[in-house]
């Protein structure tokens, strides 16, 4: 298997929708996120986004779009705790 942080994209099947998971961690030209067809995978099935604020404003993948779209964010408070926000 794969580890999804030396991955961009890890795609998931066997489940009633697939899951892409993509880590946008390693990415920093604007050009290379539209690359890798973001919107087209949010139609096809379910996408997990790591480093999703690497988006920017501008980007094209807005949670508005998607009538099903639910933001999670994950935040360090310490070693041991962590928040999680749903949005």
């Amino acid at each position: 298997m794969n580890s999804p942080t030396f991955t961009i994209m890890q795609e998931y099947r066997g489940g009633r929708l697939p899951l892409f998971h993509v880590d946008l961690y390693r990415l920093s030209d604007p050009r290379e996120i539209d690359d890798l067809g973001l919107d087209e995978l949010a139609e096809d099935g379910v996408l997990a986004i790591e480093w999703a604020e690497k988006l920017g404003s501008d980007a094209r993948l807005e949670s508005s779009r998607y009538s099903c779209a639910v933001s999670v964010r994950i935040e360090h408070v310490d070693a041991d705790t962590r928040t999680i926000t749903l949005g």
